[in-house]
């Protein structure tokens, strides 16, 4: 069994200023985040920056993620073309991104053209040895009228695995984007853990409350996305069925979202969720001396 690795996202456009001071915090893994453009950044250069700021360090950069809108936009698809071709340069071997949308249309009229689309670039990032994983956030979106990604659902999943079932091509998950749904993260971590490819350490808190009250017509939030250590999540679970499943990516926090220990208090709360998760795999792995 080989051990998870804890590690955190870090926004790509911010990455030469903020890695300085994360590359001693223990953390043991880093994804390069972008959020619908690469603003003009050179992948190369910036991968220079990267290893020059990492060192010595044994902190790989796991996966490069350009979340976007690949469906709709053809200069999204350009630009994750790119990403898949440079992500060599900082070693990853995992592009992540959205599956993209007709913004304001039901999911399942994407799905052909989520095909076309995906299985082109699968092929691409087989050629390079990259695995592709549909991060699974609703961004706002419902069913019925998706915003920029079909990919947040099980129901979406079954059409867009059929459509596109290769093996360099798998779920971005994190239990949060199914909280908010009011979805189960355990039980449906259960069933889909052979098509996972990467986690995103972020949890939520729901407000039963609030709904028991109001309601989920958003008259009042009923769900907050928290740090690990935060929210309602129990990771240790989260962790044993990962490893029960073969997994063997590594978890990053995501980061930025929580809503009383933000700002100021960003770092503490991610250092915090580290060693929790840490602490949820059993903590640091020591070798049984009797086993050979």
């Amino acid at each position: 069994m080989k051990e998870i690795k804890i590690g955190t996202c870090v926004p790509g456009v911010k990455a030469a200023d903020w890695l300085p001071h994360m590359v001693d915090q223990g953390f043991e893994t880093f994804q390069m985040t972008f959020h619908m453009s690469l603003e003009n950044t050179d992948l190369k250069e910036l991968s220079k920056q990267v290893k020059e700021i990492i060192g010595d360090r044994d902190i790989p950069i796991t996966g490069i993620g350009l979340y976007c809108n690949p469906i709709q936009y053809e200069e999204h698809k350009k630009a994750l073309e790119y990403v898949i071709d440079s992500a060599e340069y900082f070693g990853a071997s995992n592009v992540y991104t959205f599956a993209g949308a007709y913004e304001g249309r039901p999911v399942d009229e994407a799905i052909p053209k989520f095909g076309e689309v995906f299985r082109e670039l699968t092929k691409r990032a087989a050629d390079k040895n990259i695995t592709i994983g549909i991060e699974n956030c609703p961004m706002g979106g419902t069913y019925d009228k998706a915003t920029c990604n079909i990919g947040f659902n099980p129901k979406a999943w079954e059409k867009m695995f059929n459509e596109v079932p290769e093996e360099n091509f798998g779920l971005e998950w994190e239990p949060t984007h199914q909280m908010v749904q009011l979805i189960d993260p355990i039980a449906q971590l259960k069933e889909w853990v052979k098509k996972i490819v990467h986690i995103h350490g972020k949890d939520a808190t729901i407000d039963h409350d609030a709904i028991r009250k109001y309601g989920i017509f958003n008259v009042k939030d009923f769900v907050y996305h928290r740090t690990p250590g935060y929210g309602d999540c129990n990771w240790t679970d989260i962790i044993s069925i990962l490893q029960k499943g073969g997994y063997e990516g590594d978890i990053c926090i995501e980061g930025y979202h929580d809503p009383v220990y933000g700002g100021d208090w960003e770092m503490t709360s991610q250092i915090h969720g580290m060693e929790y998760l840490k602490w949820c795999r059993g903590g640091d792995f020591i070798a049984a001396p009797w086993m050979k």
